[in-house]
């Protein structure tokens, strides 16, 4: 695996070096791995953003301290206190902290829980998933592929298709009307 993806990279920077760019090995790796490929609901297609790389205490600065608690220390907002547990407006649901889209309205559905819930995100390179250790149980833990937002967890008791219920705290989510 340590082989293709070093070829990879090699080739990519071949295809930069055929445009012009000048680009030392060094640069190209860090080039490469601070960007990512996701779905814009604005433009209907994939894109190519930057991650959002800040440090703890710009994080700190730029956010609540409840949204900081919940997106930045693995926090959770409390079951049926979420501004958008009970909200159906069409729109999208992007991360708070970065803006990237995560969910569509039509994806959501009321679960019963407290948090707001969905059973697909809009594309699922927009989010990644760790396992998360604690609460002596192994669950998934829902984060934003950008900014490593923390935004919930995902379990298998979801409606059709897809069985899953992306469990998503309302505090780590900006609402966008359609």
């Amino acid at each position: 695996m340590y082989r293709r993806t070093f070829l990879k990279r090699i080739s990519i920077g071949v295809v930069l070096s055929c445009y012009g760019s000048f680009v030392t090995v060094g640069n190209l790796f860090a080039k490469v791995s601070d960007q990512i490929k996701v779905w814009s609901a604005v433009k209907g297609s994939y894109i190519i953003v930057n991650k959002a790389n800040k440090s703890e205490q710009e994080w700190r600065e730029a956010l609540t301290p409840e949204t900081f608690h919940v997106t930045r220390k693995h926090g959770t907002e409390h079951a049926f206190t979420g501004e958008y547990d009970k909200n159906y407006e069409a729109g999208v649901y992007q991360c708070i902290c970065c803006g990237q889209d995560l969910f569509h309205s039509d994806h959501k559905f009321d679960s019963g829980t407290g948090w707001s819930s969905y059973y697909q995100p809009i594309a699922i390179e927009n989010i990644g998933l760790t396992k998360d250790r604690s609460w002596l149980t192994v669950r998934n833990e829902v984060h934003c592929s950008r900014c490593k937002g923390h935004l919930g967890h995902v379990f298998e008791d979801g409606p059709k298709p897809t069985g899953l219920r992306y469990c998503i705290n309302s505090v780590s989510l900006k609402f966008v009307k359609a």
